[in-house]
């Protein structure tokens, strides 16, 4: 397996702070993002690097094992638990030194005697371990996570089907178990660690399950009331405005926002704020009929 410097792919050096992994990983994708290179094998190609250098760099575990065991981190706690077991053999089988900065090739070179059978009873290897984990990153855009739907993931050495539950949000992990590396010495299989991307292709702004937008209202029909369109993601939908609704003035539409979570049936809301448009360019007729108004009022 190819070592790959996940600090390069970033772009950030190795004493790089969480805030910093993130800036340099956001400030990536959006340049990298395949929507906007469609066409661009290389960028699609980077854009994969980019997302697997974050899901290792962005976790604080996973970074404490990739710093040290290199491209061998997935196999951290296996690595750990042959050397307990080292210890508790008491010079049976054979002995392996890793202190005094052993490189990654040394840990390969001690996974593969290892697990090829290094700590033995009888000749034959006893030591059980699971298959490594694998990480995967999906994209999708916001108005794709409205209901279900089936994916099919590449893997490499094979492909698997799976159903995406509507309502995933961004950022969002999942595990799939018994889709990771082969155990070695008859060990469990690893599992699949699947993390979401989700991009917000809808003018709302997305908070869980719910939405938010904004909606510009003419002065007349503020004062007056009257009968306006709302946008949803499920299309339009009439409201009656009450007359002298203020600025600012918030309205929820329950049910309209996305779906929850692997709640069947359940769905948040959505969140319409007014926005008052004042009348500009008045003519001298107008500006005197308000004038008329005010001294009313007054």
């Amino acid at each position: 397996m190819e070592f790959i410097d996940y600090y390069k792919v970033l772009g950030i050096d190795s004493k790089a702070s969480q805030a910093d992994i993130k800036k340099a990983y956001r400030k990536l994708a959006r340049k990298l993002h395949p929507d906007l290179n469609p066409n661009d094998a290389a960028a699609q190609q980077k854009f994969q690097q980019i997302n697997e250098a974050n899901e290792v760099l962005s976790d604080p575990e996973k970074r404490k094992k990739y710093d040290a065991y290199g491209k061998d981190w997935e196999h951290a706690d296996a690595f750990e638990e042959a050397k307990r077991s080292q210890r508790a053999s008491q010079g049976r089988g054979r002995r392996y030194t890793t202190g005094g900065g052993a490189s990654n090739q040394d840990f390969s070179d001690f996974f593969e005697s290892m697990f090829g059978g290094g700590f033995s009873s009888g000749g034959r290897s006893t030591a059980q371990f699971k298959g490594q984990d694998l990480n995967a990153t999906l994209n999708l855009k916001l108005s794709q996570v409205l209901e279900d739907q089936k994916q099919t993931l590449d893997l490499g050495n094979k492909k698997i089907r799976i159903t995406i539950p509507a309502g995933v949000e961004d950022g969002q992990t999942i595990k799939i178990s018994g889709y990771g590396g082969d155990g070695v010495n008859g060990g469990p299989k690893g599992d699949l660690y699947l993390t979401f991307q989700v991009f917000n292709d809808t003018p709302f702004k997305r908070v869980g399950s719910d939405l938010y937008s904004t909606k510009t209202v003419d002065l007349y029909t503020a004062l007056l009331g009257g009968e306006i369109e709302i946008k949803t993601l499920t299309g339009r939908v009439k409201l009656k405005l009450k007359p002298e609704t203020q600025n600012d003035t918030k309205v929820k539409l329950k049910g309209k926002g996305l779906p929850v979570y692997k709640k069947k049936n359940s769905f948040g809301n959505l969140y319409v704020t007014y926005k008052i448009n004042m009348p500009t360019n008045l003519t001298e007729e107008e500006k005197k009929l308000f004038k008329q108004l005010s001294q009313l009022r007054n």
